[in-house]
């Protein structure tokens, strides 16, 4: 693989199998592109993104912003995500990295300037729907360039004859942003730091089961954005919203995800199974259990993601699923679903964004388009 910029004709036929064809969250897994960790960069202190962890730690957060992680949490992290990557070769998958990048790097627009994140995350920077790969808008101005330690591994897609396409850029002016916005608290009606100014959405907001799609509304996706996506998908897709009670949503899959064909995992905490969207009243809706505590003082500080981790698995297949061996509550009751749990190491990647199914974009699975949902 070359990492010129510079696009050479495409070679391949007109007819030609895409090297991009993901359709679900659940069919064999061919080809995932993992995050790294290396550059990594605590993210800005820009209202988007403090809105969505304690006042506490956004203290912290204005300190740190735009420094490297810590060492110690770097290399605990790097250990888990090599045994993940060893994992997903042994079990046949191919494995494929975007470059390493510098997120140190002040970059700037006409309305404002940031430092970057890191690309631990490609679920939230790249949507995969069939043989096209969608980049997204997204709503963390230090986010706004991520996609390009990405770039030569898309091009190479294109080559293949996948679509490559991307959202309008989002200009992330002052007018997107609910100004003194504070989440709301219990009992109060929902909020969200959005306002309807562009269409803004993460990817990671999203999961799919063929012709139909799942969002949660969150402070990272508007109801615009998720317009833009279903106008562009067209009639023969439709996207359902999941109502969550979580008081600062961020990414749907620690709130709800779609396993199999007809069976869904939600959070009891987050999600009232009787308020499901219709499209789901054939499927078995799986109740995730009790995530186990975090043991460490540190990963408690300093870990982006709420408890629900858990729910953050990676399907291989209809029947094989990796989870991480620490939550023993979510591999004992995927087996009693009829699951077949391969626990692994990831915990340490919580601070960085997530976890098995977020360090992961399956860009090709070995199935077709079908409709598994109601009406």
């Amino acid at each position: 693989m070359t990492s010129s910029s510079a696009l050479s004709p495409v070679a391949s036929s007109p007819f030609a199998p895409s090297p991009v064809n993901s359709h679900n969250e659940w069919d064999p897994l061919e080809e995932v592109v993992v995050g790294r960790l290396e550059g990594a960069t605590i993210p800005s202190s820009h209202p988007v993104v403090t809105c969505n962890i304690p006042p506490w730690a956004a203290r912290f957060q204005r300190l740190a912003a735009g420094s490297r992680y810590p060492r110690i949490l770097v290399e605990r992290a790097q250990d888990e995500l090599d045994g993940f990557i060893a994992l997903l070769e042994s079990l046949g998958v191919t494995v494929r990295r975007p470059e390493v990048a510098d997120h140190r790097r002040r970059f700037t627009t006409p309305a404002w300037s940031s430092r970057g994140f890191c690309n631990t995350c490609p679920r939230d920077s790249l949507l995969v729907i069939g043989d096209e790969i969608i980049e997204t808008p997204m709503a963390w101005p230090c986010r706004s360039y991520e996609t390009d330690s990405y770039r030569p591994l898309l091009k190479e897609y294109f080559r293949g004859g996948a679509r490559w396409t991307a959202a309008p850029r989002p200009q992330l002016t002052d007018e997107l942003f609910v100004p003194g916005f504070r989440p709301p608290g219990p009992g109060e009606e929902m909020r969200y730091i959005l306002t309807e100014f562009e269409p803004v959405f993460d990817a990671a907001d999203f999961v799919r089961a063929g012709r139909d799609l799942f969002v949660t509304r969150s402070n990272v996706t508007n109801a615009t954005g998720i317009d833009w996506l279903r106008r562009h998908l067209g009639p023969g897709f439709r996207i359902h919203e999941i109502e969550s009670s979580c008081r600062t949503p961020m990414h749907i899959d620690t709130t709800f995800l779609v396993l199999a064909p007809g069976k869904a995992l939600i959070n009891p905490e987050y999600v009232n199974p009787d308020r499901l969207p219709a499209a789901l009243d054939s499927w078995d809706i799986l109740i995730a259990p009790e995530p186990e505590p975090i043991d460490g003082k540190l990963l408690k500080l300093t870990s982006l993601c709420g408890k629900w981790l858990s729910l953050n698995v990676l399907m291989i297949d209809e029947k094989r699923v990796i989870a991480d061996r620490h939550h023993t509550g979510m591999l004992r009751s995927l087996e009693r679903w009829g699951f077949e749990p391969i626990p692994c190491d990831l915990l340490h990647y919580a601070p960085f964004g997530g976890s098995f199914h977020c360090a992961t974009l399956d860009v090709r699975r070995r199935g077709t388009l079908e409709s598994y949902c109601g009406a």
